[in-house]
Formats: structure tokens, sequence, C-alpha cells
């Protein structure tokens, strides 16, 4: 049996984060939806997406292929049903075809030629960008049990001050010294080889993936996630990181989502309240216009390879797009399209050459190559993205 995450209907809705990956590949509590099922399903899997992503992430078809929405992440009774799934089956929750067995995913799929199976239990979905933060709480517990049941975490320093230390895991590598861990409020976990410097103030729930950093004096309120080879300090509340990206001195950073190979400049920050305590609305792609989240609180989204200058300043519920560089004091509209140079004062187009040459640099900082499918994707995005660009 094949397993592939596809994009399904909510690909649009999940930008700009899902114009440089699959949905598959949004990071969400600990792990991505990607390494999820694969640890589940104890398999590899592959991902139905964008033609122009299939190069870096590509397609493996079977002959018999269970194809599974993306947005929609694992818990037993889904990976129960998944597997018992035979050709012509498709499963429905709440509705929505959820997975199907086919022999041809990349056919059109029509539900009149499927047997429909009902799954009656509660998932946790992705289908909105400010998901990815509003529901990291409940996806990081799923990832921290999922990861740790059965496990004895390698010991933690008698230098920190430990509130509920039974619900704190440090994978091997992982160093933390003269801090204040409390996981009383959610899970806190360390991954291998990372890194909390000293003097820092963690309340769960809290993730700190591979090799990641938290510098010294860091302000951490859960549920916040840290990719792999992130590097954060300052003052953070409710966000996800998804990896590579730098957050590395004080300001703050609230109910925000960053991509992966962003940088925010010293003293940056966001706001996640309006002064009118309203429900926030955000640019959605899918629609072109700034719709209602039914969020009091909501920050910064903002996609790969995006950078601030110091002491930058964005307003409640901002999208920054793909490669932005946002450097001139003030605050910038809150929709800035991707490959857009300058802020408040205005834009101009961010040409890909000039993107690119910051990319290499940044990317060989971690020892990561800035390649030809990378140039390829973000060469595609830029085209996809002129018609919101007006400079």
């Amino acid at each position: 049996m094949n397993f592939i995450l596809a994009d399904g209907n909510y690909r649009e809705h999940l930008l700009p984060f899902t114009f440089t990956r699959p949905v598959a590949d949004i990071r969400i509590g600990i792990l991505t939806i990607r390494e999820k099922w694969e640890r589940v399903l104890n398999c590899e899997v592959s991902a139905l997406t964008e033609s122009y992503l299939s190069v870096k992430y590509p397609l493996v078809l079977d002959k018999m292929n269970v194809v599974i929405n993306a947005s929609f992440l694992p818990n037993q009774d889904f990976v129960d049903a998944v597997r018992k799934l035979r050709l012509g089956e498709a499963l429905i929750f709440n509705e929505e075809v959820i997975a199907y067995a086919t022999g041809d995913p990349q056919k059109g799929f029509d539900l009149a030629e499927y047997k429909s199976i009902v799954l009656n239990s509660t998932l946790i979905t992705v289908k909105n960008t400010w998901d990815i933060f509003s529901k990291n709480g409940e996806a990081l517990q799923a990832d921290y049990d999922l990861i740790t049941t059965g496990r004895k975490s390698a010991p933690i320093a008698d230098t920190n001050r430990v509130i509920a230390p039974e619900n704190i895991f440090l994978e091997e590598g992982a160093q933390v010294e003269h801090s204040i861990l409390n996981a009383s409020t959610g899970p806190i976990y360390l991954g291998k080889d990372t890194l909390v410097m000293e003097g820092n103030m963690i309340r769960g729930a809290f993730a700190l993936c591979e090799k990641a950093v938290v510098k010294m004096g860091a302000k951490i309120y859960g549920p916040t996630t840290i990719g792999p080879y992130g590097k954060v300090c300052g003052e953070i509340n409710n966000s996800v990181i998804f990896g590579y990206s730098s957050k590395g001195h004080d300001g703050y950073l609230g109910n925000a989502v960053l991509g992966e190979w962003c940088n925010i400049g010293a003293d940056s920050n966001n706001s996640n309240l309006k002064n009118n305590y309203a429900k926030v609305r955000l640019w959605n792609y899918a629609t072109e216009r700034f719709d209602q989240t039914g969020l009091q609180f909501c920050g910064l989204m903002m996609g790969d390879h995006s950078k601030t200058a110091i002491n930058t300043m964005f307003n409640t519920g901002t999208v920054i797009g793909v490669s932005v560089n946002v450097y001139t004091p003030g605050f910038p509209r809150n929709f800035v399209p991707s490959f857009s140079w300058g802020g408040a004062s205005g834009f101009s187009a961010y040409l890909p050459k000039k993107a690119f040459e910051a990319a290499k640099v940044m990317m060989a900082r971690r020892g990561v190559e800035f390649d030809e499918k990378e140039a390829d994707i973000l060469n595609h995005v830029f085209e996809l993205t002129k018609k919101w660009r007006k400079y």
C-alpha cells in the first residue's frame, strides 16, 4: 500500500507557506504533517502537489495508492480507517473526502465512483494559515505523546528550576542550564542537540526541534514551536517557526507563523491585538481579500526567505509573502506581496537575482546549498505573484 499526502482544497488558503512547499510539509506541533504520517504509518509518504514543486517533492506511485488530504492530521481512528481502505473506497469526515484508494492518483476524483465510508472521530485540521498557531497546542501535545511514549528523557540539569518535570522530555544532546521550565501548562520538548542558554523562562507547551537554539534571556509562552536549526530570543508567544529561521534578538513575536530562512531584525515587534479589541481580518490569497479569522489575537504570517531590519513594526494581522525585505521605519501595510523591497514609505520589486544572492549566503551559513531546484521554485513564485505587485 502506497500512501500519498495531497494538497487538497486548502492549499491556496495556506499561502504564502504553500508557495514553497506542499501542505504536507507544514510544521505544526513538533513535526511536519508528513513526518506525523510517516511515524504512524511506519513508512515513507510522498506528496501530490503543484507541478513546479514536484521536482523537489516528487510523487511516488504504485498499483494501490491511498491518497490522504494533508490538511487533516492523523489520530488513531483516522490511521486505522486509512489502513483498511481498499480500491474504490473513500473516507468521509464531516461531509469532506479525506482519503481514498485508487490506482491512478493523478486522475480527477469523482465521489460517485467510490464507496463512501464515514469516519466518526475528532480531527485537528489545518485549513487556514492561522490554524497553524491557534491549533499548535493540540498538535504539540499529540506529537509529544507520539514521540515520547515508552521512552525515557535525558536528565535535566539540577541548575534549572523545573515545574512538572514529568511533562518535560530532552532528546540526546539537548542542553539546558540555569533556566526556568514550567511544563504545568503543556509539555516541553527539547530535540536532539538543541541548546537553551542560561537565564531563559519557558512556559509550555513548547517544542525546540533538532539543533535549534534559545539564546540568553528569552521569555517564551506556549504553545510555541521552534523548528530545526532555528535561533530565537526576546519575547515569543504562541508562535510557530518552521525551521532555519532566526529571531535572535529582543522584540515581540506573538500569534505568528514564520516560514523557513526568515530573519527578524533586532527590536522588531508585531502587534497581535487591535486597539479596539475587534476580531482580526487577514489577507487570504484564495479569496484575494481580507477575511475574518474569528480570532481576537492574530499577529504575523511571513513566507520563506523574508527578512526585517532592526526596529521593524508590524500591524495586527499582517501577511508577508516570500522573499520580502522590510527595512524602512513605520508600519508597512498589512499585506506585502512576495519579492517586495521597502516598508511604510513604499515598496519596489525585489528581483530574484538579488534575492538569490542573499538566500545563497544565508543557507550556506547553515551548511545548506541553494540549488537549482530552490531557484526554480522561487522563480515560479516570482511569476505567480506579479499580479499583487503594483511596482
